[in-house]
């Protein structure tokens, strides 16, 4: 029988909460085709408290539910006694938690082998930014960061390294994949899917012909008023479509 933690009821509602997002969000990634069998996954960050919530590691999509859900602390070590817990956490959960104790600011991390930005990270190429959903979204190009391989922080720390100070809510990890941050889970998934969009976009844009560059002060205008003026909150702004 699964015992619990002492965690004030408080924050015990907030794990509970994010246990359902995570949960449902990883559906979001099979529904917009960002995924193949059990790869990638969804994280949120539990409000009030040094925790996160994460997918178990080789678990079908279809049997993922919140009580499956695993329950970490900022060093990536599964909660023992919570729902979940005799369940490894996804191989990424070193990364996810790199991310949470470097970039505070951050509520949910998402990582996808999405084909168009996968294949944009096998060549180690940034997406460039020439279409104006791109300049709302990320505010310019979608960076590469380092090749790393799964089995400690290394991963982290390449996404902290290329995202830290830079407008693009998600990075091109060479020769992997994407991996978006967010307030949220939820706006960690919608960077997601807004990625691979971008990356099927101005892959197909380049194999037609040239690319029209964006001039850098319209691509910093359109980014200002999608961040600041297009929606009336953080959370309402970023559920909406960009701007065209």
């Amino acid at each position: 029988m699964t015992t619990t933690p002492p965690f004030s009821p408080d924050i015990e509602a907030a794990i509970a909460q994010v246990r359902d997002d995570v949960a449902r969000l990883h559906g979001e990634l099979v529904r917009y085709g960002l995924v193949v069998w059990t790869g990638g996954n969804v994280s949120g960050r539990v409000p009030g408290a040094d925790l996160f919530v994460i997918k178990p590691s080789g678990v079908s999509y279809d049997d993922l539910a919140p009580e499956n859900m695993i329950l970490c602390d900022l060093d990536g070590a599964v909660i023992p006694g919570t729902d979940g817990s005799d369940r490894s956490p996804s191989s990424d959960t070193a990364a996810h938690a790199y991310v949470y104790r470097h970039m505070p600011e951050v509520g949910g991390v998402v990582h996808t082998h999405s084909t168009y930005a996968v294949a944009w990270a096998a060549r180690g190429e940034e997406i460039p930014c020439v279409i104006t959903g791109m300049a709302d979204e990320f505010g310019g190009p979608i960076p590469v960061g380092p090749f790393a391989v799964i089995g400690d922080d290394s991963i982290g720390r390449g996404i902290v390294d290329t995202l830290r100070g830079h407008r693009s809510r998600a990075v091109l990890m060479q020769n992997h994949g994407p991996f978006t941050i967010g307030v949220n889970a939820k706006d960690a998934v919608k960077a997601a899917v807004m990625c691979e969009d971008a990356a099927r976009s101005v892959h197909i844009a380049r194999e037609a012909g040239p690319l029209i560059p964006i001039p850098q002060e319209k691509i910093d205008a359109l980014y200002a008023r999608y961040q600041n003026v297009y929606g009336q909150s953080t959370d309402s702004r970023r559920d909406e479509e960009p701007a065209t």
